[in-house]
């Protein structure tokens, strides 16, 4: 087999689920009537800025408004002003824009239409801290939760019950005007109130659910938030609040969507696609070993399916910090797969983040190929050690494997596809 083929077929699949998910391409057919009132865009997230310019692009009334993306995620757009801030720790510029977002909110009226434009990456964006607490204490309690192993709906819990907009706080601000939340999910499960800890949704978690979080984790925390989150002043707008009677929220982008789309390419190419799920949850490194399982047993036996097939799936794990390397979960658990299986040569992987960028790196993930790990030992890398100091992205850049597509301004979260390829003849 031209080793090339599997290759070329991983990345068409990778690029099929992006496109699948462009908000060019699926913002336009929810788009609601305009109003009698102003038409106000608010947004945050990765996918934010492309979302917006979306709107303009489709919209023929009035349009203004505000939306902040993450560094580099920015579009130009001519009625909606597009402001970038921080991620995944929030800084300063995150906090002016969800203030600004904030106060244009309270001044709709209930002949305006507020368009809410949410996607991943909204809760670090919209970084306003609830009263009483600082930008500081944000900041500290998001790193040491992205440090800690915990997933994100825990860490978005915390975080919706220590912000002045997020768990359906930016939708009461607009109350009485309609609010309208188109969404693009990269949680597991399309909770429209775990995406971007969300704003304009009502929220069932409680504040003694965040302490109990921070707590689980070892997350030390100031008196100050303490404090807030003993105070009934924390709780959010839960389900059945009348403010919230005019706000819906659709889902526009969904991680299930991308696998599919990326399931029909490896079909035309003649490869048996098997969608494992879209929720696929755990440490990085373990799911690595089950998926490893699998390959082998559909490579031998022909269960869970017969080679040549895909195994896909999507989903967010996590890496517990553990050494001093550049993280990713991706790469480890593109690394965790390739220890387990050896160089099984008729097994290929792709894993990449969807918004192009796996952790804080400008690489999406990487490729796995039956050589891979034999390449790096002869470079004079030790894949097992590598993995004990998360450090997989340093191995698959001197492979020269890793996937670097820039930030694709979306995010359905991540994308895995291994591929078995049929036995060569002897």
């Amino acid at each position: 087999m031209n080793h090339d083929e599997p290759e070329r077929l991983l990345r068409r699949m990778f690029e099929a689920a992006v496109a699948a998910a462009l908000p060019a391409r699926v913002v336009p057919p929810h788009l609601p009537a305009p109003p009698k009132g102003r038409t106000i865009v608010l947004g945050a997230g990765k996918a934010s800025a492309a979302m917006a310019r979306a709107v303009e692009e489709h919209w023929t009334g009035p349009l203004e408004g505000l939306v902040v993306t993450r560094y580099g995620h920015g579009m130009p757009c001519d009625r909606i002003e597009i402001v970038e801030a921080a991620h995944p720790v929030p800084d300063e510029a995150g906090r002016t824009a969800a203030a600004r977002m904030l106060a244009m909110a309270e001044a709709a009226g209930p002949d305006d239409l507020v368009i809410c434009l949410i996607s991943g990456g909204g809760s670090a964006l919209l970084a306003l801290p609830a009263d009483g607490l600082s930008l500081g204490d944000k900041q500290a309690i998001n790193a040491a939760l992205l440090r800690s192993g915990a997933d994100i709906g825990q860490m978005n819990t915390v975080r919706r019950h220590i912000s002045a907009i997020k768990g359906g706080r930016l939708a009461v601000a607009a109350h009485p005007a309609r609010v309208v939340s188109l969404l693009i999910s990269d949680v597991p499960g399309d909770d429209p109130a775990a995406i971007a800890s969300g704003p304009t949704v009502a929220d069932p978690t409680t504040s003694a659910e965040a302490a109990a979080i921070l707590s689980r984790y070892g997350v030390e925390v100031p008196d100050s938030v303490r404090r807030h989150l003993a105070s009934p002043a924390s709780e959010t707008p839960k389900p059945g609040d009348p403010r919230l009677a005019q706000a819906t929220a659709t889902l526009v982008a969904t991680p299930q969507m991308s696998l599919l789309a990326a399931a029909e390419v490896a079909r035309a190419a003649g490869y048996a696609p098997l969608i494992l799920g879209d929720a696929l949850e755990g440490e990085a490194a373990e799911m690595g070993k089950v998926l490893a399982g699998m390959a082998r047993a559909a490579a031998g036996t022909g269960h869970p399916v017969a080679a040549p097939c895909v195994l896909i799936s999507g989903g967010e794990t996590t890496v517990t910090l553990r050494g001093s390397g550049r993280g990713g979960r991706n790469v480890e658990f593109l690394l965790s797969l390739g220890l387990a299986l050896n160089g099984h040569p008729q097994v290929w992987a792709l894993a990449c983040d969807t918004d192009g960028i796996d952790g804080t790196e400008p690489a999406a993930g990487a490729l796995l190929v039956p050589d891979s790990l034999a390449r790096a030992r002869a470079l004079g890398w030790d894949p097992r050690k590598v993995l004990e100091r998360n450090d997989a992205h340093s191995l698959f850049a001197a492979l020269g494997d890793q996937v670097v597509t820039g930030p694709t301004l979306t995010n359905v979260n991540d994308f895995r596809a291994i591929l078995i390829a049929r036995a060569d003849p002897e």
